[in-house]
């Protein structure tokens, strides 16, 4: 255990608490197990550390990956007994779905150290979910996704922007201190601000890594595909990336990846809860999530950007981003006559020449321009959307 220890305690020195993801707030961190779940790359181990750092006692405490050579030899369950013996009492496992049979032994955890808290994290939201069903309601989850704008404007330039609301929003509060011109800004965000990492040299081969290790490792591995089906898969993604917004035809995206139409719908959910793309449904289900695809959209304008060269659809950017950061707060649905829409609220996203004619029969109808500073009356900038969390 040594090793580990030495290990962990040179990632709490180095680790830096300048800045705190928006998540951190929202999670109830003295529960006895708890779990952090979200795509690769977006955060969730530093904020780990953070916690670590400002709010447990150091000495008490250990961090370990779950693909540690530690565990080539030793189990979860004897870390834990060997732990708190010693007076441990958190115990931090990261990446957790790399260990195999992890919510079996989570669970003997629970059951047989009350005085010791677990928490953990892990990037294949497939994994996790599969293996929470045998934790019953142990461990609450939950789910963090990349940097919102506003957060992208403190860590890449320290321009500090409070959280605004929707109303806020519409109701043109939203503002950048300092800022008189956010859209340079704004254009940086859109190819490189969502991952934390995009500050990086390698930020372009980091987030390629991402990538291949989600779709053709992580999916495959939750869905015992082969590495022909995995690449099938990505070429999927680069199609959506490329594409307008569109309404999937099962039939035909089927034939242009070499897969059968029944097995592309379970495709595209893999792909959804891996961080990968996102599906907008109608209202028809009743309950979030459960309704009919209306469209299908790479998750985050990053990889649309990363996926799609310099053949990224710019109305595909435009509505990604809106959606993207709208859903975190906010229940966001498709709609019959427009783009999308929010409780009572519809809104139509294009570029500063759109017009009303979306939205003219709604009853609270918004107009989201793209290449606009500030709004007038129902038309809001797009950037400002980015100011949600």
């Amino acid at each position: 255990m040594e090793q580990l220890y030495n290990a962990y305690n040179q990632l709490i020195k180095s680790v830096d608490i300048g800045f705190v993801r928006y998540m951190y707030g929202q999670i109830r961190w003295a529960g006895r197990m708890l779990g952090l779940v979200g795509p690769r790359g977006v955060g969730k181990t530093t904020m780990l550390l953070q916690h670590i750092k400002q709010h447990l006692p150091v000495e008490k405490t250990l961090y370990v990956s779950a693909d540690s050579l530690y565990f080539v030899d030793h189990t979860l369950v004897e870390l834990a007994e060997r732990f708190v013996k010693q007076g441990g009492e958190h115990l931090v496992v990261d990446e957790i779905h790399k260990y195999v049979g992890w919510s079996r032994e989570l669970k003997q955890i629970y059951d047989t150290h009350s005085d010791l808290q677990v928490i953990f994290t892990g990037s294949s939201i497939l994994d996790i979910y599969k293996g929470v069903a045998d934790l019953s309601r142990r461990a609450p989850i939950y789910e963090m996704q990349g940097l919102s704008f506003r957060e992208y404007l403190y860590l890449f330039h320290r321009i500090e922007v409070p959280v605004y609301t929707l109303d806020d929003i519409l109701a043109h509060k939203a503002e950048i201190p300092g800022v008189a011109h956010p859209l340079p800004l704004f254009a940086d965000y859109l190819k490189r601000g969502y991952y934390p990492f995009g500050r990086d040299e390698d930020y372009e081969r980091e987030l390629g890594q991402v990538i291949y290790q989600t779709m053709e490792g992580d999916i495959p591995q939750y869905a015992m595909m082969n590495v022909s089906t995995g690449r099938k898969l990505r070429q999927l993604l680069v199609i959506i990336s490329k594409s307008v917004p569109f309404k999937p035809v099962m039939t035909k995206l089927a034939e242009m990846v070499g897969v059968s139409r029944n097995q592309l719908g379970d495709y595209l959910l893999y792909m959804e809860r891996a961080g990968m793309i996102v599906q907008l449904r109608d209202d028809t289900g009743g309950i979030r999530g459960l309704g009919k695809v209306e469209k299908v959209y790479i998750d985050n304008t990053n990889l649309a950007y990363a996926l799609g060269n310099n053949a990224t659809d710019i109305g595909n950017l435009r509505e990604t981003f809106f959606f993207n950061q709208m859903r975190v707060n906010n229940d966001v649905i498709s709609s019959s006559k427009s783009d999308f829409v929010i409780g009572r609220r519809t809104f139509e996203v294009g570029g500063k020449g759109k017009g009303q004619k979306q939205i003219a029969d709604s009853t609270e109808g918004y107009i989201v321009k793209d290449d606009i500073e500030t709004g007038y009356l129902n038309v809001v900038p797009l950037w400002a959307f980015g100011l949600n969390y």
